[in-house]
């Protein structure tokens, strides 16, 4: 997803929030075609997409043809297509199954369309029927919307290098890649072929695209089209052209799945400097699929391309703006100092090829599981780096940057993000759960995770079922109620504490009715693990006048001491819960 902004990055370091863009409290017709499954969605399922796209720098427009390969999950027969204005559709066909001298004939029969905003309403020559496939080709021209400030404020990208060359590229996450090329612009329906991916551009420039390069063929105009093929299935926003006045080389990384194919594109300008800083990948590579499994996209290789904007996790091509420097441009996040021994852009846009490109929510409302997975891998990453103590301070100074203005998780059905605390927030609730069922159990659960949702669509309600019920020890351990309480609400829980008659009780508060968390706290120098609910339960009896205990760090909780008079009602319940104390 979008880093966060570089003025909001300053702000979190010193402990204010920044967020990814103002939150809608109403929503039009519009917001619903673009952000749901409607019917004349749901009847069809995309099944790959071919994109060929020639920009005119001088002009800012684009000439495009994108071919839509679908199969029919339903009978249907209009169809729902999403191009933003103010791009132009000349015309759209269809391939039409006839017969002919006793043999099957497929031709291109020109389809009637009628535009409602940014959708294109495709009333196809006759019905589908359950099984049956098809492909549409819509031809388009245009104007893209440009982008005023990528990758927040996307759109097409129209810049030049420091040498005075073109360099252009899209940048459209949330805003949608129908602002370049029509798509069935959502989330849940990824072409499971992939996409090809075809790109002309002027002889003394490179088009760079997602997957592998197939050929490079001149035009014999002055042009050449660079054609590049996705074989994984891939998000529409992912698929984007870099056009630019590149350098390149590559390199083989021995990974888990055998032979990665790693490969570099630059500005010429900058390749010297990249090749050294670039080093980090194959450190990166292999922290992460030790931790997270192997790389998600062997057969369509891992490349990182210069991009005219800060990053984005475009799949198999992630785009780097980072100014080859280390911290998110020179900062440090976390405020703790750890997070300048590493490059944000290469080590945070890479993890999203595990958790955003490879597991998608079907729904942008639950974009907590990209960016809180993902920012735990900048966790991870450090861990691997710097050690275990080095982690906890990064994870933990993030905590300045959480502003709990709105909940993790969004309204669904309207194209509607959660709060932006889905990166900080949602890596501190992953911490915290690692710290609930300890290091083993944690470590195989995102081994498992991915291996089990690999290219494959999720929602947040699944991931939390696969969580909880992952084994025994996390049944015991984790419930709804801790999802419930850090996702859907902005209040964190208080561990509150007191002593009444010689006796050293606690309780969560400040949370959802029935909510229940273990807690590790110390009780000067002893460690208790302890499942907590909203009631009163005895800690301690005997001589604990004068314990303090404390929450142990890695919670993402605080502890409040109540004074004695305050339990002076209080009813002590004798719980017995279970035990916790082997991790």
């Amino acid at each position: 997803m979008r880093p966060l902004t570089t003025a909001s990055a300053l702000f979190l370091v010193l402990g204010a929030s920044g967020q990814l863009g103002e939150a809608q409290s109403t929503f039009t017709r519009a917001d619903t075609l673009r952000g749901s499954i409607g019917p004349f969605r749901a009847w069809w399922n995309v099944v790959g997409y071919d994109v060929w796209v020639k920009p005119d720098f001088e002009a800012r427009s684009i000439t495009g043809r994108t071919q839509i390969a679908f199969d029919a999950v339903a009978a249907g027969q209009r169809m729902q297509i999403d191009l933003q204005q103010p791009l132009v559709v000349d015309s759209i066909l269809t391939d039409v199954a006839g017969f002919k001298d006793g043999a099957i004939t497929v031709s291109d029969q020109s389809t009637p369309f009628t535009r409602d905003e940014n959708v294109i309403w495709i009333d196809l020559p006759q019905p589908m029927k359950m099984g049956e496939a098809s492909t549409i080709t819509i031809h388009y021209h245009g104007v893209p919307r440009a982008a005023k400030n990528p990758p927040w404020d996307g759109g097409w990208i129209w810049r030049k290098d420091a040498q005075g060359n073109p360099w252009m590229s899209v940048a459209c996450q949330g805003l949608g890649a129908s602002v370049w090329y029509p798509c069935k612009d959502h989330q849940s329906d990824e072409p499971e072929y992939g996409a090809n991916l075809r790109i002309t551009v002027p002889d003394s420039l490179q088009g760079i695209g997602n997957g592998r390069l197939r050929s490079t063929a001149s035009n014999g105009d002055g042009t050449s089209t660079w054609h590049w093929q996705v074989k994984n299935p891939i998000n529409t926003y992912n698929l984007v052209p870099y056009i630019g006045k590149y350098a390149h080389w590559s390199e083989v990384f021995d990974g888990a799945e055998g032979k990665l194919d790693c490969d570099y594109w630059v500005l010429a300008a900058n390749e010297a400097k990249a090749r050294e800083h670039f080093k980090q990948v194959p450190q990166m590579l292999k922290c992460f699929e030790e931790w997270l499994g192997p790389y998600p996209f062997y057969e369509d290789g891992y490349k990182l391309v210069e991009a005219p904007h800060l990053g984005m996790e475009h799949q198999s091509a992630v785009a780097y703006g980072n100014r080859f420097m280390n911290g998110y441009l020179g900062m440090d996040r976390s405020g703790s100092g750890r997070g300048l021994r590493w490059d944000y852009i290469i080590i945070h846009e890479s993890g999203h090829e595990w958790f955003g490109n490879s597991i998608t929510t079907a729904d942008i409302a639950d974009m907590w599981i990209h960016e809180g997975f993902t920012d735990y891998t900048e966790t991870i990453y450090t861990e691997c780096q710097q050690g275990p103590e080095a982690a906890e301070e990064y994870v933990i100074g993030l905590r300045k940057g959480i502003a709990n203005d709105r909940p993790l998780i969004g309204p669904y059905g309207v194209n509607q993000e959660g709060s932006g605390d889905m990166y900080n927030k949602g890596a501190n609730l992953i911490h915290t759960i690692r710290h609930i069922v300890g290091d083993s159990t944690f470590k195989a659960m995102l081994l498992e995770m991915n291996r089990r949702f690999r290219h494959q669509v999720v929602t947040s309600a699944e991931v939390e079922d696969f969580l909880i019920n992952f084994n025994e020890r996390t049944k015991r351990m984790l419930n709804k109620s801790i999802f419930d309480q850090y996702l859907r609400t902005t209040q964190v829980p208080v561990l509150e504490w007191g002593v009444k008659k010689r006796t050293l009780v606690a309780r969560w508060t400040n949370c959802l009715p029935g909510f229940k968390m273990v807690a590790w706290i110390d009780l000067d120098g002893h460690p208790m693990y302890k499942e907590l609910g909203a009631e009163w339960t005895v800690l301690a009896t005997g001589k604990v006048k004068k314990l303090r205990p404390s929450l142990n760090r890695n919670w993402y909780a605080s502890i409040s001491h109540v004074q004695k008079a305050t339990l002076k009602s209080v009813l002590i319940t004798r719980t017995v819960s279970p035990e916790l104390r082997t991790r």
